[in-house]
């Protein structure tokens, strides 16, 4: 049996769990102003006039203020130049107001008003008039479609283009506070892993161990898991998982990939490892997964595009005669995906894709190793990018006997 594996009741690994003591602060306003700033210099180096933000991450990483998205327009107006403005059903005034951390102006609208004609005049009442030159006005690339239609209807010579080139380039670029937060998100997340795996026994069932995980992350002083995917056996061959799981029996290799948001930032860690003793075929891809991940991690540095991550990967596992491209047994999807205020967000480490790495950038490493109808293995860690290689967040699993990198 691998170290850590087995031998707790849920209720043991619950007492031996306790908040971390690492406490770093939440984002303070000072940086959501220089995120607004930041913001307004791009758009004026794009020629961007202004940016719609919609509610949901967006508009809570450049104002603080969180609101979940609805069929109700609600969001912030940036100005390349100028003060920041709002968009919000006036009966939901109060409650916004009491949401901000950056103050500006709202503009309401009642229930039979169309909001997104009030958007022009937010724009009018910000200069932008489009008088001599038309205008380009850049709107948030996770509103909905019925948003942007309903935008564009009223647009008239004025350019909607993509906020994509000002929000995920900002937002791709983690400042210290960020790494701090996502530090201990995934300190939180790399012990909850450890105690679900000490409460592992035959016949346990998948839901019994997402509990365990949800009440494991509340203990720690989360509001529980942001997400769980727990696989045993062939069911861990799919990357996200299947309608009726089996329960864990000997042998059975088991994936465990959870997450919690910690004051706003999110952590998110694949372990895979066996339950008894491992054969020589899961010991094999096993270290082939390992490697694949080790060789990605080895090639990230400042300004080397994104895709050759994914390349070493797919490289070191051809190397142990899986894929190779998609094919199967083999890696069927990207190697990794940016996280931050979203589970997945920029960038992205994908084949082809040609955005360079920089300083500040953070992403999983996941190059998942799918074998149909036998097993599969998922090893998962993000690091974060700085002018000097790249930094794990959590240490990448040691062995498939030490997963947990513990002392036996």
């Amino acid at each position: 049996m691998a170290t850590g594996i087995g031998g707790s009741t849920p209720q043991q690994a619950l007492e031996q769990l306790q908040p971390l003591t690492d406490n770093p602060p939440e984002i303070a306003a000072v940086e959501y102003r220089q995120r607004i700033q930041h913001a307004q210099r791009l758009m004026r180096d794009n020629g961007i006039d202004a940016c719609y933000l919609n509610a949901g991450s967006n508009l809570l990483y450049f104002t603080g203020t969180a609101w979940s998205p609805s069929e109700r327009m609600v969001g912030a107006v940036i100005p390349a130049e100028g003060e920041i403005a709002y968009i919000a059903p006036w009966f939901e005034i109060g409650t916004f107001k009491d949401a901000q951390v950056i103050e500006g102006e709202i503009f309401s609208w009642h229930e039979e008003e169309d909001p997104y004609r009030l958007f022009f005049t937010v724009l009018a009442a910000r200069g932008l008039t489009g008088s001599g030159r038309q205008l380009k006005v850049a709107i948030c690339e996770t509103a909905s479609v019925t948003l942007f239609l309903g935008l564009q209807q009223h647009a008239g010579e004025i350019k909607l283009v993509s906020a994509l080139p000002v929000t995920g380039y900002c937002r791709s670029r983690k400042s210290a506070a960020e790494i701090a937060l996502m530090q201990t998100a995934n300190n939180i997340t790399l012990r909850v892993q450890q105690a679900a795996a000490s409460i592992l026994r035959p016949g346990i069932t998948a839901r019994e161990l997402v509990e365990f995980v949800d009440q494991a992350h509340r203990k720690m002083g989360t509001t529980g898991s942001y997400f769980c995917i727990a696989l045993f056996g062939s069911d861990s061959a799919f990357p996200h998982g299947v309608k009726a799981p089996n329960p864990l029996q000997h042998n059975d290799v088991v994936l465990l990939d959870t997450g919690c948001r910690y004051k706003g930032y999110l952590s998110d860690i694949t372990r895979t490892y066996v339950y008894g003793e491992a054969n020589p075929r899961q010991r094999f891809a096993w270290q082939a997964e390992h490697d694949a991940q080790a060789a990605a991690f080895a090639v990230i540095a400042p300004g080397v595009p994104c895709h050759k991550v994914d390349d070493a990967a797919r490289e070191a596992l051809a190397s142990h005669g899986f894929g190779p491209d998609y094919q199967l047994p083999g890696l069927p999807h990207r190697t990794g995906h940016g996280i931050g205020l979203d589970i997945h967000e920029a960038p992205y480490l994908i084949r082809k894709q040609q955005e360079p790495l920089d300083v500040g950038m953070c992403a999983s490493i996941e190059p998942m190793l799918c074998l149909p109808g036998e097993f599969g293995i998922r090893l998962e860690d993000h690091f974060y990018v700085t002018k000097d290689g790249a930094r794990w967040f959590t240490a990448p699993a040691k062995s498939i006997d030490a997963p947990f990198n513990l002392m036996s």
